[in-house]
């Protein structure tokens, strides 16, 4: 095998036999993005698309065995990423029908609803949305204003929306498409509001045309997704069986009564959220998938471009030049790191939802890693796109080259399943609280209250390869603190960062004491230092999870490659943050010159390997639709 090839057997992970099928097949479909297209036009070639995918087996892969899905969580998490090498307005599309809507279906309906909906919308025969993010409430999701009302007299509920900023917002799906919503609002029975439940909601009929109650309008251009028909939802008195609630997590019986096997309404909420971490789990792998699309074309441009005289007579390859490899090298670094990490995410999320009672500590853990990959990955995408595009120049910015379409469609995966500097702040709740049931949310009283006292412990829950790291950590040459790149030192100094801002942060929460009024001051008085938290935490676990890779690669060659790789990764994360390893006397002086100059040495050292480490990304040169490269 090549090298190229042999890096991307390291990287494509437990899934592989996905990816190689999917490269393969998806070629085939002709799934590229056409900007010829109108609107209507682009909606409705995505739809005709995600009817090519069916017999594929990617979307019934998500769903379980007896509701007539095969399984494998993991096959259908890496399936829908790889249709965002193609585009993103199919994958998003394909992720709201058989993610959103559908895993709303199975995690949290009963068999009624399994029988009754998940074969027809596997096969598309029932396309849906999932109604969530409301104009008033995007990322608070338990203030949603919605309401879904028992009536005991006829059996039904009645779903409301009572203001202008409980209208349903940015829906995928609502605009055109969907004939039911998965509705997200508040169960209210015999006069008690139960908090956030989901409910199946019709809002088409057959011809197309809102039903009853229901009014649909279109959001019409957005930034980029052309093909996805994001629209809004009003509902007024929409009458709805008593079986339409999904009522896994909380039923009311024919009386009105509510029952729940979870007591407590906070810990109910996130357990219900808990269930749909798929989406944000493919919308950061899906995110990375395009960045490493953009890297691909960007590298490839950069190795046949020339420009400007070098040696006499003849112009210089523009990733000769020292400043396009610092362009253009540590973004293949972190595209490395990010998908080892998520590999690791997608192996975790699919054991724990194939398991038949998954340990809650657990699953909590891989909300918290889901919440961080996904913010990393998306900001990444974000910087990695926009660099590839101006390593173009004006090639980059025409849409023939389709960067900025890249750049135009990738650029909401930082807001929508979360905005990121919330869900960094989800990342150090449970950092700073050590899993505490007590604390749900985004609580900045309750993360006060149980800011631990000690965080050593909860760092050192290795996220791979634990006795490896150790391992590592524990070698590192204490003589020699300038050895920068020793894996060993590396880990540690991530290591250490990380503990030392958790703990840091978790003494100022504790100032405040029990005071509702002073926790919320002290909390948001912190929060840059709590959103810090989330951002080293993450740091340390791709480093990580990079390490363990590299320890499963079988070829010596790529291996090798793949060392000083995760040192330029790692290097490139120092230099990022080096004013804080200096002002904490983590790094001297002369050690933080010694980053760059390390940087440098690792930038000539991997040049040689630049094309094989684009294939190794796995982005087939057929499918990179980039005119330039002709």
């Amino acid at each position: 095998m090549s090298l190229g090839e042999e890096l991307r057997r390291s990287i494509d992970g437990k899934w592989r036999h996905v990816r190689e099928q999917s490269r393969i097949e998806l070629a085939r479909l002709d799934l590229a993005y056409d900007h010829s297209l109108t609107l209507d036009e682009a909606r409705e070639r995505v739809l005709d698309q995600m009817k090519q995918l069916v017999p594929t087996g990617i979307p019934a892969a998500g769903f379980r065995t007896e509701n007539g899905g095969t399984g494998d969580p993991g096959m259908a998490v890496t399936g829908i990423e790889m249709l965002a090498q193609f585009d993103l307005s199919l994958m998003v599309k394909a992720g709201v029908q058989w993610g959103l809507f559908g895993g709303a279906i199975e995690n949290l309906g009963t068999e009624r609803h399994h029988e009754k909906y998940i074969p027809a919308l596997i096969n598309l025969d029932l396309l849906g949305c999932f109604a969530m993010t409301e104009t008033g409430h995007g990322s608070d999701v338990q203030s949603l204003e919605t309401t879904a009302t028992y009536d005991p007299a006829t059996q039904e509920f009645v779903v409301h929306s009572p203001t202008a900023s409980a209208r349903k917002d940015y829906i995928g799906g609502a605009a055109k498409h969907a004939r039911v919503a998965a509705v997200f609002a508040r169960l209210v029975t015999l006069g008690e509001d139960h908090g956030v439940h989901c409910f199946v909601v019709p809002i088409r009929d057959e011809a197309g045309d809102d039903l009853p109650g229901v009014t649909t309008s279109d959001c019409g251009h957005k930034g980029g997704l052309g093909g996805v028909d994001n629209g809004r939802i009003m509902f007024d008195q929409v009458r709805i069986p008593r079986e339409n609630l999904l009522n896994r997590y909380g039923n009311v019986d024919e009386g009105g009564t509510y029952s729940s096997p979870i007591d407590s309404l906070n810990a109910r909420f996130f357990t219900m959220i808990g269930t749909l971490i798929r989406g944000r789990v493919s919308v950061g792998g899906s995110a990375r998938a395009a960045a490493e699309v953009a890297l691909s074309i960007a590298t490839r441009y950069a190795l046949q471009r020339r420009q400007f005289e070098g040696v006499p007579g003849e112009e210089t390859v523009l990733l000769d030049y020292r400043m396009h490899q610092r362009r253009l090298l540590p973004l293949l670094a972190e595209a490395y790191a990010f998908r080892f990490a998520h590999n690791q995410l997608v192996a975790r999320m699919h054991r724990l939802q194939t398991e038949a009672d998954p340990d809650a500590h657990a699953q909590r853990e891989l909300e918290g890693r889901a919440a961080g990959l996904k913010a990393a990955l998306t900001s990444f995408a974000t910087r990695a796109i926009q660099e590839c595009r101006e390593a173009c120049g004006g090639a980059g910015y025409l849409s023939e080259n389709r960067l900025t379409t890249l750049k135009a469609d990738s650029d909401v995966f930082t807001t929508f399943e979360g905005d990121n500097v919330v869900l960094l702040q989800l990342v150090a709740k449970e950092l700073l609280t050590s899993y505490a049931k007590e604390v749900t949310g985004l609580d900045p009283v309750g993360m006060v209250r149980f800011a631990a006292g000690t965080v050593a412990e909860t760092v050192k829950e290795r996220t791979a390869a634990a006795q490896l790291i150790q391992r590592l950590i524990d070698a590192r040459s204490r003589d020699d603190d300038h050895n920068l790149l020793d894996r060993g030192t590396q880990l540690d100094l991530f290591e250490d960062r990380e503990q030392h801002v958790i703990e840091t942060a978790a003494r100022r929460l504790r100032r405040a004491g029990d005071d509702r009024g002073a926790a919320f001051e002290t909390f948001n008085a912190a929060q840059d230092h709590v959103v810090k938290i989330g951002q080293v935490h993450i740091d340390r676990v791709v480093l990580e999870a990079f390490t363990a890779g590299i320890a499963r690669c079988e070829d010596e060659e790529a291996a090798d490659v793949l060392r000083d790789l995760c040192s330029l990764y790692a290097l490139t994360v120092i230099e990022r943050d080096k004013a804080w390893f200096m002002e904490h006397n983590r790094i001297s002086d002369t050690r933080a010159k010694a980053v760059t100059t390390e940087i440098n040495a690792l930038l000539e050292k991997l040049r040689p390997h630049a094309l094989a480490l684009v294939e190794g990304l796995g982005v087939p040169e057929e499918t990179l639709g980039a005119a330039m490269l002709d």
